[in-house]
Protein backbone atom coordinates (compact mmCIF):
# COMPACT_ATOMS: atom_id res chain seq x y z
CA UNK A 1 0.00 0.00 0.00
CA UNK A 2 3.14 2.51 0.73
CA UNK A 3 4.68 1.85 -2.16
CA UNK A 4 1.10 2.11 -4.64
CA UNK A 5 0.71 5.72 -2.26
CA UNK A 6 4.53 6.65 -3.35
CA UNK A 7 3.64 6.15 -6.92
CA UNK A 8 0.80 7.73 -7.07
CA UNK A 9 2.81 10.38 -5.62
CA UNK A 10 5.51 10.22 -7.76
CA UNK A 11 3.39 9.89 -10.97
CA UNK A 12 1.20 12.85 -9.71
CA UNK A 13 4.42 15.11 -9.05
CA UNK A 14 5.56 14.49 -12.03
CA UNK A 15 2.39 15.16 -14.14
CA UNK A 16 2.04 18.27 -12.40
CA UNK A 17 6.01 19.31 -13.27
CA UNK A 18 5.21 18.46 -17.07
CA UNK A 19 2.31 21.01 -17.05
CA UNK A 20 3.89 23.89 -15.07
CA UNK A 21 4.53 27.15 -17.02
CA UNK A 22 7.96 27.57 -18.42
CA UNK A 23 8.09 24.14 -19.83
CA UNK A 24 7.34 24.56 -23.68
CA UNK A 25 9.37 22.61 -25.28
CA UNK A 26 10.64 24.70 -28.24
CA UNK A 27 13.62 26.77 -26.82
CA UNK A 28 12.71 29.82 -28.59
CA UNK A 29 9.22 29.50 -28.31
CA UNK A 30 10.32 29.50 -24.09
CA UNK A 31 12.56 32.58 -24.86
CA UNK A 32 9.64 34.43 -26.90
CA UNK A 33 7.07 33.34 -24.33
CA UNK A 34 9.18 34.90 -21.19
CA UNK A 35 10.19 38.06 -23.00
CA UNK A 36 6.41 38.58 -23.97
CA UNK A 37 5.56 37.83 -20.16
CA UNK A 38 8.15 40.89 -19.14
CA UNK A 39 6.11 43.06 -21.44
CA UNK A 40 2.83 42.50 -19.21
CA UNK A 41 1.81 43.66 -16.17
CA UNK A 42 0.04 41.89 -13.35
CA UNK A 43 -3.14 42.75 -13.01
CA UNK A 44 -3.56 42.00 -9.16
CA UNK A 45 0.26 43.41 -8.35
CA UNK A 46 0.06 45.99 -10.81
CA UNK A 47 3.89 46.99 -9.82
CA UNK A 48 5.54 43.64 -11.38
CA UNK A 49 5.77 41.55 -14.55
CA UNK A 50 3.88 38.65 -14.90
CA UNK A 51 7.16 37.36 -15.43
CA UNK A 52 8.13 37.96 -11.57
CA UNK A 53 4.12 37.76 -9.90
CA UNK A 54 3.43 34.66 -8.03
CA UNK A 55 -0.41 35.38 -8.13
CA UNK A 56 -2.12 32.44 -9.41
CA UNK A 57 -3.99 34.69 -12.09
CA UNK A 58 -0.81 36.02 -13.04
CA UNK A 59 0.31 32.04 -13.55
CA UNK A 60 -2.83 31.78 -15.63
CA UNK A 61 -1.75 34.29 -17.90
CA UNK A 62 1.57 32.76 -18.26
CA UNK A 63 -0.18 29.63 -19.42
CA UNK A 64 -2.27 31.03 -21.89
CA UNK A 65 0.93 33.47 -23.39
CA UNK A 66 2.66 29.67 -23.80
CA UNK A 67 -1.10 27.76 -25.44
CA UNK A 68 -1.13 30.84 -27.83
CA UNK A 69 2.30 30.38 -28.78
CA UNK A 70 2.24 26.92 -29.47
CA UNK A 71 -1.18 27.37 -31.36
CA UNK A 72 0.68 30.15 -33.80
CA UNK A 73 -0.21 33.39 -32.73
CA UNK A 74 2.04 36.11 -33.26
CA UNK A 75 3.06 38.38 -29.84
CA UNK A 76 0.53 41.00 -31.13
CA UNK A 77 -2.30 38.83 -31.79
CA UNK A 78 -1.33 37.75 -27.93
CA UNK A 79 -1.05 41.12 -26.68
CA UNK A 80 -4.38 42.35 -28.52
CA UNK A 81 -6.20 39.20 -27.04
CA UNK A 82 -5.04 40.50 -23.61
CA UNK A 83 -5.40 44.01 -23.55
CA UNK A 84 -9.71 43.37 -24.93
CA UNK A 85 -9.60 41.39 -21.87
CA UNK A 86 -7.89 43.66 -19.41
CA UNK A 87 -7.93 46.84 -20.87
CA UNK A 88 -4.01 48.49 -22.05
CA UNK A 89 -2.86 48.79 -18.34
CA UNK A 90 -1.98 45.24 -18.69
CA UNK A 91 1.00 46.49 -20.76
CA UNK A 92 3.99 47.51 -18.97
CA UNK A 93 4.33 50.27 -21.54
CA UNK A 94 0.60 51.21 -22.85
CA UNK A 95 0.21 53.12 -26.04
CA UNK A 96 -0.02 57.04 -25.04
CA UNK A 97 -3.75 57.94 -26.47
CA UNK A 98 -6.26 59.89 -24.64
CA UNK A 99 -7.91 56.90 -22.30
CA UNK A 100 -3.95 56.32 -21.27
CA UNK A 101 -2.87 59.74 -19.93
CA UNK A 102 -3.76 58.93 -16.68
CA UNK A 103 -1.23 56.43 -17.10
CA UNK A 104 1.70 58.32 -18.43
CA UNK A 105 0.81 61.51 -16.84
CA UNK A 106 -0.69 60.53 -13.58
CA UNK A 107 2.44 60.55 -11.72
CA UNK A 108 4.01 63.66 -13.10
CA UNK A 109 1.23 65.77 -12.27
CA UNK A 110 0.80 64.45 -8.94
CA UNK A 111 4.30 65.15 -8.39
CA UNK A 112 3.73 68.76 -9.68
CA UNK A 113 1.11 69.63 -7.55
CA UNK A 114 3.02 68.62 -4.71
CA UNK A 115 5.30 70.94 -5.45
CA UNK A 116 3.26 73.70 -5.80
CA UNK A 117 1.44 72.72 -2.84
CA UNK A 118 4.78 72.45 -0.77
CA UNK A 119 5.74 76.13 -2.30
CA UNK A 120 2.61 77.67 -1.21
CA UNK A 121 2.75 76.28 2.40
CA UNK A 122 6.62 77.29 2.51
CA UNK A 123 5.57 80.74 1.48
CA UNK A 124 2.71 81.21 3.53
CA UNK A 125 4.82 80.05 6.48
CA UNK A 126 7.37 82.92 5.65
CA UNK A 127 5.30 85.68 5.48
CA UNK A 128 3.67 84.52 8.81
CA UNK A 129 7.51 84.57 10.53
CA UNK A 130 8.04 87.84 8.96
CA UNK A 131 4.84 89.40 10.40
CA UNK A 132 5.56 88.23 13.38
CA UNK A 133 9.01 90.39 13.58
Amino acid sequence: MKRLLLLLLFVSGAASAALAPGSLPDPAQETRARALQKELRCVVCQGESIDDSNAPIASDIRHLIRTRIVAGESNDQIKSYLVSRYGDFVLMAPPLKPTTWVLWFGPVAVLLGGAVVGSIVVIKARKRARSMT
